[in-house]
């Protein structure tokens, strides 16, 4: 058999081929498996060509790739038109009327949604937030902040100790030190974190929580600039009816010191939600700040009594649990 005979035998096996292809895809494989594979009826073609005298070759050559490529161009069309019409046949089995798979979606937690909610009243009045570090040096979160060595807060109860003379914060408060050790007056600026005690764990306690401090540095600061910023915070917080009083108290970095109970009319109690004062002259001192001419005040808020209150709940721990039945509620 001529190569001419050869050729027009193999085209017309592969149409034939491909004729019974719609009905059985599963032997698009084995056909080009049988005409376009390395052992194939082209591949076997080719392998004749030494056979051919030596003036006919480029003729043979010519025609056997003419052939290989009409193969192999018909085949890739047969490929494309199956791959289609399997993705229409996917597509009009699909119900379009049927509803969406649910894609459940996070929230923000309570801490972060109360935090952020303090951060934006204070900064709306004028402060500036800044952060400092949760391992810190006994002089930064005590010594500085005339916390003596002979005070309870610094007992082995009260306080993490990491290391000789370096503790996980027992308040934001140190880091108004390291501001007023970096910044020259006046400054105003509350400081969000997290703050770590030797607590006994319990509905209204945790080792760890959440607190924000205030810092505001002038010449003519006073007690009732205090007092009428803290009154402005709360009633922003919680309504312009919600009822407070200020009460004294005793802060070894403040002073005169006072606290800020919120009335809870569920619990018919005063409920404390922080802590405040005037800078107490020694800090300043500590600081390298004159007091004769510096006036300031600081306050401290607890983030987990305030969203205690705002959402009602009633046990801190849930706040640190990560039960999802919890969280999802916001």
């Amino acid at each position: 058999m001529s190569l001419n005979d050869s050729i027009k035998a193999v085209r017309e096996q592969f149409r034939t081929a491909i004729e019974d292809i719609p009905n059985e895809p599963s032997k698009l494989e084995k056909i080009r498996v049988r005409f376009l594979g390395r052992k194939g009826e082209v591949a076997k073609l080719f392998a004749t060509m030494g056979k051919i005298a030596a003036e006919e070759r480029a003729e043979a050559g010519k025609q056997l790739n003419e052939l290989k490529n009409e193969l192999q161009s018909a085949f890739d069309s047969i490929v494309q038109k199956m791959g289609k019409s399997s993705k229409k046949s996917q597509a009009d089995k699909f119900d379009y009327t049927l509803p969406g798979l649910y894609a459940p979606t996070g929230s923000i937690h309570p801490i972060e949604s109360t935090l952020n909610e303090v951060k934006d009243i204070f900064k709306s009045i004028g402060f500036s937030v800044a952060y400092g570090p949760e391992v810190d040096d006994e002089y930064h979160n005590f010594d500085a902040l005339n916390i003596l060595e002979h005070h309870p807060a610094r007992d082995m109860q009260d306080t993490f100790f990491v290391e000789d003379r370096a503790v996980l914060r027992t308040h934001t408060s140190n880091v108004q030190i390291h501001l007023m050790e970096n910044k020259e007056p006046p400054i105003r600026y509350i400081v969000p974190g997290r703050v770590y005690r030797n607590e006994a764990l319990s509905y209204k306690s945790f080792c760890l929580f959440h607190q924000v401090e205030g810092l505001y540095v002038d010449k003519n600061v006073s007690f009732a600039e205090l007092k009428g910023t803290l009154d402005y915070f709360v009633r922003r917080m919680f309504g312009e009816n919600v009822k407070i009083r200020f009460r004294p108290s005793f802060f070894p970095f403040t002073e005169p010191s006072a606290e800020i109970d919120l009335w809870n009319p569920e619990r018919n109690q005063w409920l404390e939600i922080l802590g405040c004062g005037m800078v107490n002259p020694k800090v300043f001192e500590n600081v390298g700040y004159d007091p004769k001419v510096w006036h300031g005040y600081a306050f401290g808020i607890g983030i987990e009594r305030m969203a205690m209150l705002k959402y009602k709940i009633k046990d801190i721990r849930d706040f640190y649990r990560n039960d999802v039945r919890f969280l999802e509620q916001f």
